[in-house]
């Protein structure tokens, strides 16, 4: 009975004790912090979840050590001038923005087909006359294990079927190089962890396979077989083999025939170099110009950095010579905003019979172990901070319950009988004892020369908090922030481009350059034009930009060269955006995903609401006050530029262009009045929300509209002028919150 009461004295003495008040206070303020950052930094609308039978759905792509990797497919007229497939102005529907874009095939587009995959890569090409069949390693969600998927396109890669899993062994498999021989189809997929190299036979293609045979007893990565000078060489890397440099060896053999028997070249391995230098095969050799090319891959950093191409120069029994050639692809220049921004390690290119190449690539947006390093780094930093928190706290000499555990541990006094039985917990309450009494021992140094009396040591604490406060938040970051990507979303599982539109003049060339910078790394912008009013424009070597940047001079000062048709666009969807207005790429994203689902409207981030009689221009806290809106503001909006422009400079539109140059105003609160009168929606306006948005020119001091209160007025002048125009534009209000994605709250 004396011992449960002194075990109860000693647990309501703690709970008592200013230590334990020390660690709640500190975990509620550190808590707050690291809500504050992710609440500030991170998007606070989750991505839609993919539309097959959710929850299935909904366990593929998920987070790996590997990678995130997809598949692109590139267009050219050779195999060094190769151009992404955004180039071709691929139209795929009517209700989707054109061009399509890379990547053209991802893990969601097998794991909404009902095959769950973490990623997708190592792609190869079996071509068909028209039709292409596209054969890759799958990453089964749910097993962790690398398999063959299949997918096949009726128009040249733009679109894709996902047919099935053409192979599925009891190891991981990748590389599945497919090609044909003696009127036969076969793949030679790589599973090094079957320590042998397998043959398989199409017997039902491009489905149904059969083991043909085992052609080496050896784990080889990434083997291809071709055919050159009169023999089948075979090309891939034994790692296992003594003294071999991982992902910088490579061996080849020679045989009369791809089934074998199969000789060791006489200089194997013929690399065992750096794994920077592409010994490591990245794909399908081909040849050019009766020259056969090698691809490897550049491990140099991260696993499967880049592709690298060689000239075979010499390729005997006895010799082997290669030299290294410009790939001519545009590297990618987005980072981890680009679907392959951080790697591209497979190349599989071939000659159609149109005499043009085309070529499929895998690509990640993240390095090798990208997600594991995010997490251990996250720990630390964590951990770190935990750490500093108990220093302080001894410091501050708040730490008594723990430090020591006297009067909290039953480590001291009489041993009870079920002490006395417990020997394992005595033992390790003894060494508890050891570990803080040696802890006491060197905070007592610390305590005695810095004292939080004084201004030193208050000027210590306050430096030690800072720092917690720095490690909870790159703690935070890292843990919870996912890969700092800022991506595109697709729609029916395609992406697209589209341009940004923005007007200025020589006034504002500080707002442009910080404006070009931050959007032309958002992953669909493709182009930027400049429509530029008034004085000299910059030089283009001025403007730090990851996509091409072109300036149109217009004669006049105009509010309406905002919507000048212009035939060089090579989108369908623009985006009208002030150069003063910065948003995150991730609220341009979900706008251009939006207005993909809505390309006949006006889909924007600014919403506004006209009412009245006499009609009123209202801003955004007076429409959410009377729960809707009418209008979207053209200065951060996406349109179908030739739908838009048609009806901006029609002949109806004339009176209402004349208003625009005479208040130097209202150039889109016309559009909206122009959707309204001209489309065959009801509904003609979208609203996005943006997670922050920031005017720049406050900054600058080069605002177009600085008295609001004057602003606003010339705006209801117009809305009176522009009903009796076009109609009443206030007939119909749109709820927020409308959408079922909830991007419009």
């Amino acid at each position: 009975m004396a011992g449960r009461m002194s075990a109860r004295w000693r647990w309501e003495h703690c709970l008592r004790s200013t230590t334990l008040g020390f660690f709640f206070s500190a975990a509620v303020l550190l808590g707050s912090v690291a809500t504050l950052f992710a609440w500030l930094t991170f998007s606070p609308f989750p991505r839609p979840i993919a539309s097959v039978s959710s929850s299935s759905a909904a366990l593929g792509c998920r987070p790996d050590g590997e990678g995130s990797w997809s598949i692109g497919i590139f267009y050219g007229d050779s195999p060094f001038s190769l151009k992404a497939i955004e180039s071709r102005n691929v139209w795929r529907n009517e209700s989707a923005a054109w061009p399509v874009a890379n990547p053209v095939f991802t893990c969601a587009s097998a794991s909404d087909a009902g095959f769950l995959s973490n990623f997708v890569a190592d792609p190869f090409l079996y071509i068909q006359e028209d039709a292409f069949y596209l054969f890759f390693e799958t990453k089964n969600s749910i097993t962790l294990q690398g398999d063959i998927g299949v997918a096949m396109s009726k128009d040249k890669g733009a679109t894709w079927q996902h047919l099935g899993i053409a192979l599925d062994e009891e190891w991981h498999l990748s590389y599945p190089y497919v090609f044909s021989y003696q009127d036969r189809i076969y793949m030679m997929p790589e599973g090094s962890k079957k320590g042998e190299l397998r043959l398989y036979r199409a017997l039902d293609f491009p489905l149904k396979w059969k083991l043909e045979k085992v052609i080496l007893k050896k784990p080889l990565i990434d083997s291809f077989i071709i055919k050159y000078d009169g023999y089948h060489w075979l090309f891939g890397s034994d790692f296992s083999a003594f003294g071999a440099k991982k992902n910088g060896e490579l061996e080849i053999w020679y045989s009369n025939s791809p089934l074998g028997p199969w000789k060791p070249h006489k200089q194997n391995p013929v690399h065992n170099t750096d794994k920077s230098l592409g010994a490591r095969n990245a794909g399908r050799p081909f040849f050019y110009k009766g020259k056969l090319y090698r691809t490897g891959q550049d491990c140099g950093g991260t696993y499967g950095r880049r592709v690298r191409v060689f000239r075979v120069e010499v390729l005997t029994m006895d010799e082997f010579e290669e030299v290294e050639v410009p790939f001519g692809i545009d590297e990618p220049r987005k980072g981890r905003n680009t679907w392959n921004g951080a790697r591209y390690h497979h190349l599989d290119v071939q000659e159609l019979q149109s005499d043009e190449w085309v070529g499929v690539m895998d690509g990640d947006r993240v390095p090798s172990g990208d997600s594991v390093g995010r997490l251990i780094k996250g720990y630390t930093a964590f951990g770190a901070a935990i750490t500093l928190v108990i220093l302080s706290g001894m410091l501050l000499g708040v730490i008594k319950c723990i430090l020591p555990l006297s009067r909290c541990l039953p480590i001291s006094g009489k041993r009870s009988d079920a002490f006395q039985a417990g020997e394992k917990h005595r033992h390790l309450y003894s060494k508890f004892r050891w570990l803080f009494a040696h802890v006491n021992k060197l905070g007592s140094p610390i305590q005695g020369r810095i004292k939080p009396t004084t201004c030193t040591g208050r000027s210590v604490l306050a430096v030690i908090f800072l720092f917690i406060v720095a490690l909870t938040c790159i703690g935070t970051h890292y843990v919870y922030g996912g890969n700092g990507a800022e991506e595109a979303y697709p729609m029916n599982g395609h992406f697209s481009e589209f341009t940004l539109l923005t007007m200025t003049y020589d006034a504002r060339l500080w707002n442009l350059r910080m404006f070009v910078k931050h959007y032309s790394r958002c992953s669909s912008v493709r182009e930027i034009v400049v429509v530029w009013n008034k004085g000299q424009p910059p030089n283009l070597s001025d403007l730090d930009s990851t996509v091409p940047v072109r300036i149109r001079e217009e004669e006049r000062n105009s509010l309406n060269n905002r919507f000048n048709a212009d035939p060089l666009i090579k989108t369908r969807a623009v985006l009208e955006l002030d150069d003063d207005i910065m948003m995150t790429c991730d609220d341009v994203e979900r706008g251009f995903k939006v207005w993909r689902d809505h390309p006949d409207r006006i889909v924007g981030f600014y919403p506004r609401l006209a009412e009245g009689s006499p009609l009123k221009y209202r801003d955004e806290k007076y429409a959410r006050g009377r729960g809707g809106y009418n209008m979207i503001l053209t200065g951060a909006a996406f349109i179908d530029h030739n739908l838009a422009f048609k009806r901006y400079w029609s002949k109806e539109a004339e009176e209402g262009r004349k208003l625009v140059d005479k208040k130097f105003n209202c150039e889109d609160v016309l559009l909206n009045f122009l959707y309204v009168n001209a489309s065959e929606s009801k509904k003609t306006v979208e609203y996005v929300k943006p997670a922050w948005a920031i005017d720049t020119s406050k900054f600058s001091g080069a605002a177009i509209s600085r008295n609001t209160q004057a602003h606003y007025q010339a705006r209801s002048e117009c809305l009176v002028k522009f009903s009796e125009l076009y109609g009443n534009l206030a007939a119909n209000r749109w709820g927020f919150d409308s959408r079922k994605d909830g991007w419009d709250v």
